[in-house]
């Protein structure tokens, strides 16, 4: 089951994926029921499809939305809790049946959120408008595919805002104050790559060099973030969740 959002649904880069999955022999079915802060109604729509379409596995295709998602309809098929359940508190996530959760490839076509190498998807709360952050170390897709021809496309101000937010996770992760010495030097480099190719990206949508170091950066924000997030992340969840 290929998993993206209504704004990508209905573009060529998602019907040659679809092309791609099906002359593959691995069928050709798309769930693009999804809002750009994905919630719980969302998830119990993607679940549904996946089971009644009697799917093995997600193509988690698309930005955060997306990839968020994706990643959360492969890990519910196989649980008989409720999301929440599976908040990332304490060892919550052991809560959840490890043989249920179907194999994950991530397909990113932004270069910000980072969600195709992260352990967690956030889903909003419908009811109370707050963002809940799911965690199961079975979220990290076992595969990812970060091909930059996918972000080419990207208006400037989502490839200005992606690039922001890949800026603020290294920024944040690189200012926590936890001990984590590799994340802060990814994160500093992350911050280097985003200040050289960025600024690129976003004149020449095409330069296939700056896509390709931002879809970089944007892995190397989530990569980097174990180590702690801040202050900019602290406002834009509630902010995100109840203002969309």
């Amino acid at each position: 089951l290929l998993v993206t959002d209504r704004g990508l649904a209905s573009m060529a880069i998602t019907k040659t994926a679809l092309d791609i999955l099906e002359d593959a022999g691995l069928g050709r079915a798309l769930f693009a029921d999804v809002d750009p802060n994905p919630n719980e109604k969302n998830l119990e729509a993607g679940v549904k499809a996946f089971k009644d379409g009697g799917h093995d596995g997600v193509v988690a295709f698309g930005g955060g939305s997306g990839l968020d998602l994706g990643k959360c309809v492969a890990f519910m098929a196989g649980q008989s809790r409720p999301v929440w359940d599976f908040e990332d508190i304490g060892d919550w996530w052991t809560r959840a049946s490890v043989e249920g959760i179907a194999p994950i490839v991530a397909v990113p076509t932004t270069a910000g959120t980072g969600s195709e190498v992260g352990r967690a998807s956030v889903i909003t709360n419908s009811a109370t408008h707050v963002k809940k952050i799911i965690f199961h170390p079975k979220f990290l897709p076992g595969v990812v595919i970060a091909d930059p021809e996918l972000t080419v496309g990207m208006p400037k101000v989502i490839t200005a805002g992606t690039g922001m937010d890949a800026f603020a996770h290294c920024l944040e992760a690189y200012s926590s104050p936890f001990y984590h010495p590799m994340s802060a030097g990814i994160a500093l480099e992350g911050m280097r790559l985003v200040k050289e190719f960025l600024p690129h990206a976003y004149r020449e949508g095409t330069d296939l060099e700056a896509r390709a170091n931002m879809m970089s950066a944007a892995a190397m924000g989530a990569v980097a973030f174990q180590k702690g997030l801040g202050a900019i992340h602290a406002l834009s969840h509630p902010i995100g969740a109840v203002y969309n």
